[in-house]
């Protein structure tokens, strides 16, 4: 069974494809380009040089969010054109469970993912040995720290955080957790495609089971015919990102604080008139 990723979520665009157990190809870029110039680019060449076709693909697992608003978009958009085009089924995967999902199989730490916010905030949950010990939630950095502590025992806490929240909040938590802290390193520390493919395999392979088909029954029929979809496997007209909070320009909009500008152009946005290439992220 092949199942092709897509994570866009914030500043990191990755690519990956794996088979079974085994990943197949990976391709991650971590620069200032945006998702629209690299994000497909990436993918033909990355099943180019795999000798791997959509054709050969038996699902799309997507980093659904949260994260920017303008990165998941572009990520959503891209799987849903190509699962529609080949009649594939969308699996829908948390970006923080994906960014935790490895470490969380080597580790018996609790694994913390903290993706930056802005304003103080970060996305943030926690994990350990796979069991969610904090929901998926938008927190200020202090809230985070203080629900770490009372979670955890003192004498059992151990907890190690990734995500590109953790340059900007370091100092914090370092100050503020109580107990041993640690941060990964490079090549586990952001969001990578190889994760979301890996937790999607898992999610995917528990819907076959539990519906009683295989991955070549799924595809020989395509997407459009299968009427057994949940939240975590669907068609790619149900999917949409999960963003936990509302843009700054929405925000702004909401309390008077919009310039005239950025309010006439959100409301053409919001009405499907522009595409919000440009948005403010996060």
């Amino acid at each position: 069974m092949k199942i092709l990723a897509i994570e866009s979520s914030a500043l990191v665009a990755s690519a990956a494809i794996v088979e079974d157990d085994l990943l197949k190809a990976e391709f991650t870029v971590n620069n200032k380009l945006t998702h629209s110039e690299t994000l497909l680019p990436m993918l033909e060449s990355m099943t180019k040089i795999a000798g791997i076709s959509l054709e050969d693909i038996d699902a799309i697992a997507v980093s659904a969010g949260p994260g920017s608003f303008t990165g998941l978009r572009i990520g959503a958009a891209t799987a849903k054109g190509l699962a529609l085009a080949a009649g594939l089924p969308i699996i829908r995967v948390s970006t923080l469970q994906a960014m935790a999902y490895s470490l969380s199989l080597i580790s018996d730490d609790v694994i913390c993912p903290v993706m930056d916010a802005r304003r103080g905030q970060v996305y943030s949950a926690a994990y350990r040995s796979g069991a969610v010990l904090l929901e998926e939630e938008a927190r200020d950095i202090h809230a985070l720290t203080a629900a770490l502590n009372e979670c955890v025992p003192e004498e059992d806490s151990c907890f190690l955080f990734l995500g590109d929240g953790v340059p900007v909040h370091s100092e914090t938590l370092a100050a503020e957790i109580q107990g041993d802290v640690a941060f990964a390193p490079a090549g586990l520390n952001r969001q990578r495609a190889a994760d979301v493919a890996l937790l999607g395999s898992v999610l995917y392979t528990k819907w076959l089971q539990k519906n009683g088909i295989n991955a070549a029954d799924v595809r020989s029929r395509g997407a459009d015919n299968i009427d057994c979809f949940d939240e975590a496997v669907m068609n790619s007209d149900d999917f949409a990102p999960e963003y936990l909070r509302k843009s700054q320009a929405e925000r702004e909009l909401e309390d008077g604080t919009l310039e005239d500008a950025g309010r006439h152009s959100l409301k053409k946005m919001q009405s499907g008139l522009i595409r919000p290439e440009k948005a403010e992220t996060r």
